[in-house]
Formats: C-alpha cells, structure tokens, sequence
C-alpha cells in the first residue's frame, strides 16, 4: 500500500499508466466495442487472393448463362490490381469449369468496350459517415498521447537530470542517509522478528517531511500505519526549525491512534512548549539510543533513535535537530 502511494508520486509512472489505460479504453472499447470499423460497399479488390479467385469462378459461370460482356468486364474490373494473378489462379485451378468457359470469357474481357473499374463506393450521410471518421480519431488520439507522454517523459528526464546535477536537496540528504544505516538484528540477539522495519530519516530543510509506512501480515495482510512527522517548530527562517516530531501507530483494530511526542532538550525544558505538546501525546526527550514505545490492541512499535543531531544558529542550545534517524520496528501481539 505504501509502495503503491510512493508510485502515485512519480510524474513519469503516473503518465505512463495514463497512457496505457487511455491507449486500452480507446481501441478496445471504443475501437472494438462501441464503435468497431465497419466496411460498406467494398469492391472485390478487398477480399482475400482465395475469396478474389472463388469470385471470378462465379464471374465467369454467370457469363456463361448471360452472355453479358459489359457486366463480364466490370466484374473482372472489380479485381482491381489483382485481376490478372487471379485469372493466372483460376487458370491453375479449374474447380470444375471448363477451359472453353475461361477462354469466352476472356474474348469478353478483351474486346469489350472498356467499363468502369470498379464500383464506387458511396458516401453513407449522418451516421455512418460519423463512424467511418471513427478510426481516423482513433489513430490521431493515439499519436497525440504518444506525443504528449513523450513530452512529459522527457521534461520529467531533464528536469530530474538538472536536480542532480545540482547539490543534493535535504530530502535527498535525508534518503542517502536513510539508505545508509543499518537495522536492528533482533534475531542475533535471540528477540522475536519484527514483522516490519521501516527507517525515518529527517535532515533540517526537508519542510515536508512526513514519513508514513503500511504494516502489513507476512501473508500479506494489512494490519495497520506507522509514521513520524514534523510536531513543533521554533524561530523564524528560511527552513523550519523543528523543536519535536510526532511518531503514531495507527491499529486497523483500535479505534484510536497512539501519538507520542520527541522533543528536543529545549521543548523538553520549557514548561510552556511541553505543556503545549502534551495535548498531542506523552512527550518524550528525544536522545540518541533511547527506545520509545508505542502498543494498540494488536500492535506494538519500538522507535529506536539510530542518530541525531541538534542544529548550530541564533537559537537556544539544543532547540532544533540538524538530522534525525529512527528505526521503527513493529510487532503483532
């Protein structure tokens, strides 16, 4: 689930998706379901070579009945560009007509005055012109979304080319970081294994940060959400300054939500913030390897300070975090 969110956030996948599921709906539904092609008034020049051949068999029996040269001629025009490869087949291939039938009708052919090629095909007004247009938009819908995800694909590229190129942004800081540090063994320590480990990473900058994670069953069940976000801020500036985080474990289970607050060694001594944050859960002074607990009707987390440090500025010693990284192990009861 929380995979699925993260996919959500990603410009190129969403168009790619958008692609393909307009792409579908447009030729198959659209395309073949609601408004399939439908051919009127075709000549003979269309069929397949054995349905031209088993056409100019039927030809050349009328012939024979009617003796009409002129309706001989503007069937065999019919064929159009294959006429010729069709007689040449027929020749080949008899199915019980005569030779002396074939050569009459080839006299006819040849000495009759010429007649139109083929039949024209006529303009069927209202509906059926509408849905004779139906396959030219079809194709230009296509090319313009092929057109349009490429354009998005590649400004997506470029645009992602030119971030890197640049110093890395704190949230990208914060995901090296996250990438970086190491989780708890508890099996090495003879502990029972979480079901989920998830690591929060937070670096002074990232004014969004907000790291959320879906608990899930080995089998695949979802149980619940975890996640730590911004709680408190302190000072004015181009960043936010953040005095306290909030780390909650929400229980499908449970109908409340377990929140507590880890505030830095300022929040933690200032009567007024701490009296403040309380209202949010129990507050906690944030240190590096201290364990809080966090327990629903069926779940229990562990968040486990892996490092941190406090901010260097015009503010209070110990009043903001420069960086902040907790392991948040979770475990069915």
């Amino acid at each position: 689930m929380d995979a699925m969110r993260e996919y959500t956030k990603n410009p190129l996948i969403v168009v790619i998706v958008g692609f393909v599921v307009g792409a579908i709906f447009g030729l198959v539904v659209l395309g073949w379901g609601l408004w399939p092609v439908q051919w009127t008034n075709a000549t003979p020049e269309h069929l397949s070579a054995e349905w031209q051949a088993e056409y100019l068999r039927a030809s050349i029996e009328s012939f024979s009945l009617n003796r009409d040269a002129a309706q001989a001629l503007a069937r065999f025009k019919g064929l159009g560009a294959a006429a010729e490869k069709t007689m040449a087949a027929v020749e080949q291939d008899l199915q019980g007509l005569s030779p002396a039938l074939i050569t009459d009708f080839q006299n006819a052919v040849g000495v009759t005055a010429a007649a139109p090629t083929s039949p024209e095909t006529t303009a069927v007004p209202g509906k059926e012109q509408s849905k004779s247009m139906l396959p030219v938009l079809l194709v230009a819908l296509c090319v313009l979304f092929l057109v349009l995800a490429g354009f998005l694909a590649y400004m997506f590229l470029f645009r992602k080319r030119l971030v890197q190129s640049g110093p890395p942004t704190p949230a990208m800081q914060a995901e090296i970081a996250r990438s970086q540090a190491g989780y708890t063994d508890y099996a090495a320590t003879g502990e029972e294994t979480p079901i989920s480990q998830y690591m929060a990473s937070y670096k002074l900058g990232d004014d969004l940060f907000d790291d959320s994670f879906s608990i899930d069953s080995p089998s695949g069940e979802f149980l619940g959400e975890c996640g730590v976000s911004i709680s408190e801020t302190i000072g004015v500036g181009d960043h936010k300054k953040v005095t306290a985080f909030e780390v909650w474990l929400f229980d499908k289970n449970d109908i409340q939500t377990v929140t507590k607050v880890l505030m830095s060694a300022h929040a933690y001594n200032d009567q007024a913030i701490r009296q403040r944050l309380e209202a949010k859960g129990e507050p906690i002074l944030l240190e590096p390897g201290i364990e809080t607990v966090l327990e629903t009707q069926t779940l229990q987390l562990v968040a486990r300070t892996v490092d941190m440090s406090y901010g260097n500025g015009a503010m209070p010693d110990e009043s903001y975090f420069n960086h902040l990284l907790l392991e948040l192990a979770i475990w069915s009861k």
